[in-house]
């Protein structure tokens, strides 16, 4: 006789719970969490029959481990504790099974660690997030212990990944930007915090690298910049940053092949503040037509340097800055046109850094180097995982290759190459 597998006891528990909806206080929760439960279950039974090779009471020619029963395992979530029924196999470890969903080790869900270290960035003591999440939940979810354990693994984890490898990303599209932080409320000037960003060949977006910067110095991004190349990351096609001098000066000397993209948005800013108010209107729109209405460079190039001659009389600073830059502003446009309004800013990390202000603010005090830099980190590496990178076609792919042959073999003769519209 078949014994009833947990997955299909829960799918009748599913079942029961649907006809009875009118008979329940809260039926969404319960049947929520039935459906998460059976989710779950159905998943660690599948990840077994494909181990296996074969599914529950089915034959095969050639067995190489059994089923060996169930084992209850309760996980911590955000929903309160889901018990499952992790499935065993005989001698595991000589077969070299490990169930990749739920593993000996796995207590809690990412979800449920990212309240904890919201909770702990948000100023709230260890006791503090023990009690908040009792509170929530209606019962102790994770004691002390667990609380100061999560919390040392943030740092674990931000030390291992300072010193992981690079070599695997193929890096497209590098954007460098970087935070201030102050350590404590009385400290003047605030701390530096250095990020880069990538876009890769195949359209991921990833954190590659983050160390105190003190005031962006030369210096200071040079090692930076040599850091990342040291770990494997190859030199990058684009450099997207801000107007910071000594940031292009380290790029130059780290990547001399890179090609640089002057942070558009940044740039229109310092512009603006050269002008009255009544003129910010007009020369916002003129300049942003001028870089997306331009099929090249130079059409660009040529808009904005018209801008900067009808201001050249009243403004001759607000002129000289825009002129200043002007190639910079416009090498976005010779990549594909679907990512050219990603890449002509580095505003993809400035959002990020809103949340990393809002959460380090609150704390106040940050008790040295390494704990505010594994914070930064732990905000930023919860808040990569909805990132979005760009679409990266086969057309796309092939026009940055070509961009990248023509930087490994330069054509001096050809200096404004027009690159129409991909």
């Amino acid at each position: 006789m078949e014994r009833v597998s947990p997955s299909e006891r829960l799918r009748r528990e599913l079942d029961e719970a649907l006809a009875g909806v009118g008979r329940q206080e809260d039926p969404i929760e319960v049947i929520g969490r039935l459906g998460a439960r059976l989710i779950l279950q159905q998943a660690l039974e599948a990840e077994v029959d494909q181990a296996l090779g074969r599914a529950r009471y089915e034959r095969a020619e050639e067995v190489f481990a059994y089923r060996n029963g169930y084992e209850p395992k309760t996980v911590r979530t955000t929903g309160g504790p889901v018990v499952l029924e992790r499935p065993r196999v005989r001698n595991a470890t000589e077969v070299g099974y490990a169930s990749r969903i739920l593993g000996s080790t796995v207590t809690r869900t990412h979800a449920l660690e990212a309240l904890v270290v919201s909770g702990f960035l948000r100023g709230l003591s260890v006791r503090d997030v023990e009690a908040m999440l009792a509170e929530t939940f209606d019962e102790p979810i994770v004691g002390k212990s667990t609380v100061s354990r999560i919390c040392e693994d943030i740092r674990d984890r931000y030390a291992a990944w300072c010193g992981r490898s690079l070599a695997e990303h193929d890096v497209v599209y590098l954007f460098l930007d970087a935070v201030y932080l102050r350590m404590r409320p009385t400290d003047e000037p605030a701390e530096g915090v250095l990020v880069a960003w990538g876009m890769t060949v195949d359209g991921r977006k990833v954190l590659l690298g983050l160390r105190l910067g003190s005031r962006e110095s030369y210096t200071d991004w040079l090692d930076f910049a040599r850091d990342l190349t040291q770990r494997g990351l190859v030199c990058p096609t684009l450099v997207v940053a801000d107007g910071a001098p000594g940031l292009w000066k380290a790029v130059t000397e780290a990547w001399p092949q890179a090609l640089g993209q002057r942070c558009t948005v940044h740039k229109l800013r310092n512009l603006l503040a050269k002008l009255p108010e009544r003129h910010h209107a007009e020369v916002k729109a003129r300049y942003w037509a001028a870089l997306d209405e331009a099929a090249s460079p130079a059409e660009a190039t040529h808009a904005l340097a018209a801008l900067a001659g009808d201001y050249q009389k009243a403004y001759p600073s607000f002129a000289a800055s825009l002129r200043d830059d002007l190639d910079q502003l416009c090498t976005h446009l010779r990549f594909p046109s679907e990512h050219r309004k990603r890449i002509r800013t580095s505003n993809v990390l400035e959002r990020a850094f809103v949340e990393v202000r809002r959460r380090t603010k609150i704390i106040g005090r940050l008790p040295g180097e390494t704990s505010a830099l594994s914070i930064v980190w732990g905000v930023l590496e919860l808040s990569s995982r909805s990132w979005r990178g760009v679409t990266m076609t086969p057309r796309a792919a092939a026009h940055i290759e070509r961009i990248r042959r023509g930087l490994t073999n330069p054509q001096p003769q050809r200096q404004h190459e027009e690159v129409t519209a991909a």
